[in-house]
């Protein structure tokens, strides 16, 4: 970053350009890895498949059952973000996997954080994990599993209250973990079936929330939309991308467009748009899934979607999207060019790309804004359907 600020102040725009690439490159390649521990039987290998956007019956799921299936730490990498891997650990409390030793035993450093699941109780295991894993540092976050079971079996009383049941499982679970001497407890519960209800997504919040800073996006890539927040916080992780795009495009690649007073690598561009439809979700593939998963027809989730969907993205739609953008860009340039967040950055200092480069960048903004737009209306079709059922 600093030789990419350097380039820029100097006028070199295609040192500039190529600088920006190498950043762009190196955040797409930034590994996650996510521990999902706990007890055998507990649900962690149908939670490693949730949180992948997988079912347990799916190609690349988890191995599933009642037994213990799990023997060694498992890598799953996410299907569409290979740098995500949800590490599938051996259940605590085994004859193979010992407290004292299990920690080492499932290679502890390499996580950035774990999640301990837990059904039907809390045990002394877990509470023992989480004690160690806190000592050494690094973050976990405890997770009541198969709560649908739980509320099922209390529907029969004739007091029954959903909201009721759920916070006493929840406090009950903090109050043993500060029995256990675990400073500052957080319990989610989770559905076995279906993430989108209970705390799921006040975990994904909170996960986002307290990961370092140049992990952020990473995680907030692949997490499914279950909340409008993880939305406009995706969102505003990928604006911050904007101009680094914009500037590759008008960079070392760049070519006149016909008609335009701009130059621009239109492959680029297209890859951009392509990138942020599959971060909302907006991906043939991904709108079959949520349909699948939800029981609802692709066409009533299409039936919201105005921008193009990730097949629909070519380079003669980039062409007509920058046209459009053209003309309010030239007229904006130079405050445009003043916003981009690298210091010292001016006008005169990349001068000859300046209609280029306030025209991707409006281009750029303008469509993440609309894909952002899209997600939160899909996610509120998806909503409507679990509210009815």
């Amino acid at each position: 970053m600093e030789a990419l600020k350097a380039a820029v102040g100097e006028g070199n725009l295609i040192e500039a350009a190529a600088k920006a690439k190498e950043a762009l490159e190196m955040a797409d390649k930034i590994p996650l890895d996510i521990a999902v521990t706990g007890e055998s039987g507990s649900g962690k290998s149908s939670f490693v498949n949730a949180i992948r956007g997988l079912g347990d019956e799916d190609d690349d799921a988890a191995e599933t059952g009642v037994k213990e299936t799990t023997m060694e730490p498992t890598p799953y990498p996410h299907p569409t973000y290979p740098n995500v891997t949800v590490w599938d650990l051996p259940g605590t409390g085994t004859p193979e996997f010992k407290p004292d030793t299990y920690l080492e035993q499932v290679g502890f450093s390499r996580y950035d954080f774990f999640i301990i699941i837990s059904s039907p109780r809390l045990t002394c295991n877990n509470i023992r994990l989480a004690q160690e894993i806190q000592r050494q540092g690094k973050k976990f976050y405890f997770v009541r599993s198969k709560v649908d079971q739980d509320l099922t079996n209390e529907k029969q009383n004739y007091n029954y209250s959903e909201s009721a049941i759920l916070d006493a499982i929840r406090e009950d679970c903090i109050k043993q973990l500060k029995t256990g001497g675990v400073a500052s407890p957080r319990v989610f519960l989770v559905s076995r079936w279906d993430l989108d209800k209970c705390d799921f997504p006040k975990l994904q919040e909170v996960l986002v929330d307290e990961l370092p800073g140049h992990k952020r996006l990473t995680l907030l890539r692949f997490l499914s939309h279950v909340s409008k927040e993880t939305l406009e916080k995706k969102k505003k992780q990928l604006q911050t991308q904007i101009w680094l795009k914009s500037l590759v495009s008008c960079g070392v690649a760049a070519v006149p467009i016909p008609g335009l007073s701009i130059a621009c690598d239109i492959a680029i561009l297209v890859t951009s748009l392509k990138g942020f439809c599959r971060d909302f979700g907006l991906a043939e593939d991904s709108l079959a899934a949520l349909a699948r998963k939800n029981k609802k027809p692709i066409a009533e989730l299409k039936a919201v979607i105005k921008s193009p969907l990730c097949e629909e993205i070519t380079k003669d739609l980039v062409m007509k999207l920058l046209t459009k953008c053209a003309g309010g860009a030239l007229q904006y340039a130079t405050i445009i060019l003043k916003s981009i967040p690298v210091v010292g950055i001016v006008v005169g200092s990349v001068a000859a790309g300046a209609v280029s480069l306030s025209t991707t960048y409006v281009m750029l903004q303008s469509f993440l804004d609309d894909v952002a737009a899209d997600a939160v209306q899909v996610l509120e079709v998806v909503m409507k359907g679990a509210v009815s059922n």
